[in-house]
Parts: structure tokens; C-alpha cells; sequence
């Protein structure tokens, strides 16, 4: 006889990401400098985490050895607390010299963001969303 396992209880969201970046020490600038990160852990000269208070993003640095994979990555998004932000954001982010792939724009939703590139080439979104940001603010 089966049992039937029940799905467990929700998770708390996804709040961690890992990365393998080939300019670790570009990519290590970008998320702590300019978009504000802290290091939270250290453990060696190729690996750093980071946190926004309420997240974690690893950075593992990449090399030659490590065989392609199968995943597909998009891109990561950070929350912005209102829609002006964004905007603030990407004025910013352009006079860094970052790598812009479109200016902000609002969506069907009601959320509004734009995208740009990490040193190392990863899509990033800063993104007011309505449900998420709104629940942050309270």
C-alpha cells in the first residue's frame, strides 16, 4: 500500500540565489557598491554572500573546469519600494556606466522596472511589484 505524502507547509519565498560569475571582484563591486548589498560571509577567496537584510546572493567564482549545465537562467530581480524608485534607480545605474538593456516601464499589472547587466553579463531587474512591495511596506 501508497501512502500518500500531503505537500508540506508553504515556503518563506525565494530569498537566496547562487551564482557562478567569471569577474568575481567586477561582479563582487557591483551588488555591494552600487546596488547595496553587505557581505555576510566570507569563507574563502572564490566564494562571498551577500544580503540585502532580508536575502541571500552567493557568488562563486567561476573557472575553466566547471562543465556547462542545464540551467537556464533569465535573470534575478530586486524590490523597489515604490515606482519612482525605479526610475531613481536607472538614472543612477546609467551614470555608473552600467549596462542598460531598456529603460523603465510600467506594466499590465501595475508593476514597473527595467533591467540591466552585472559585470558579468547576469540580466538583473529592479522591479516596484505591487503584492511584494506594498507587503514590505507595512
Amino acid at each position: 500500500m501508497t501512502t500518500t505524502i500531503k505537500r508540506p507547509a508553504s515556503t518563506q519565498g525565494m530569498k537566496h540565489i547562487a551564482l557562478f560569475v567569471k569577474n568575481f571582484e567586477a561582479c563582487e563591486q557591483f551588488y555591494t557598491e552600487l546596488l547595496g548589498m553587505t557581505i555576510e560571509w566570507r569563507p574563502d577567496t572564490n566564494n562571498v554572500y551577500l544580503t540585502s537584510g532580508n536575502d541571500n546572493l552567493a557568488l562563486h567564482r567561476s573557472n575553466e573546469t566547471i562543465e556547462p549545465t542545464k540551467q537556464k537562467l533569465d535573470h534575478i530581480g530586486f524590490i523597489i519600494q515604490t515606482p519612482e524608485q525605479v526610475d531613481d534607480w536607472y538614472a543612477f545605474l546609467k551614470q555608473h556606466q552600467i549596462e542598460l538593456r531598456q529603460p523603465p516601464r510600467t506594466h499590465r499589472d501595475g508593476a514597473r522596472s527595467f533591467y540591466c547587466y552585472d559585470p558579468d553579463g547576469t540580466s538583473v531587474q529592479l522591479i516596484y511589484h505591487p503584492p511584494i512591495s506594498i507587503a514590505d511596506n507595512i
